[in-house]
């Protein structure tokens, strides 16, 4: 079924409710209520209902909406010249990158419940465990993981990344046991 067509003003309102909503999940997790996402975005508590049902339904939205930005790099790194450092790139970004949003955290631990089934995350696995592959088939990447080990360690790296005193230090650590001996720096 397609989705309806929005008007105008009605496209603004819900764009701005997904930045309110991606700020304030970023920060609060589900722990936001949302009378203080519509507060962010400058629109009423009706607005955000309208658009969407649930607190769930928002906070999917907005990770969905981030998983498909990642998949999409993923997929255009598929033909970067040189694979290896192309996916050891994109791994500490998104570990960078969701490290600061604890909606996106959640999301990629899979600790919400919500089960992100949909296709956008089915297209994050699936876009990074082509870049995986690829740099396997490069020589750059060790070939006794695959996508489930490489889930597990984004998650792993998040969890560090939030519990770890030096900066970066352990995800480089991980970032390294993944290189093949031969490709070592």
């Amino acid at each position: 079924m397609d989705k309806p067509v929005l008007r105008a003003d009605a496209r603004r309102n819900r764009a701005k409710v997904l930045a309110a909503a991606e700020e304030a999940f970023a920060v609060d997790g589900l722990a936001v209520p949302l009378d203080e996402i519509a507060r962010i975005a400058g629109v009423g508590a009706g607005t955000v209902y309208r658009h969407f049902p649930s607190k769930e339904a928002l906070f999917q939205a907005v990770v969905v909406d981030r998983l498909e930005q990642f998949a999409g790099e993923a997929r255009e790194l598929l033909t970067a010249e040189d694979p290896g450092e192309a996916f050891f790139g994109f791994f500490k970004r998104v570990v960078q990158q969701a490290s600061r949003n604890r909606a996106l955290c959640d999301a990629l631990a899979e600790t919400t419940g919500l089960g992100f089934k949909a296709s956008a995350g089915n297209d994050f696995r699936a876009a990074s465990q082509a870049l995986l592959t690829r740099a396997q088939a490069a020589g750059a990447v060790r070939e006794d993981i695959d996508g489930d080990d490489l889930r597990a360690l984004i998650a792993g790296c998040l969890a560090a990344e939030r519990y770890s005193l030096e900066e970066r230090h352990l995800v480089r650590i991980v970032v390294d046991g993944l290189r093949t001996q031969r490709n070592e720096t």
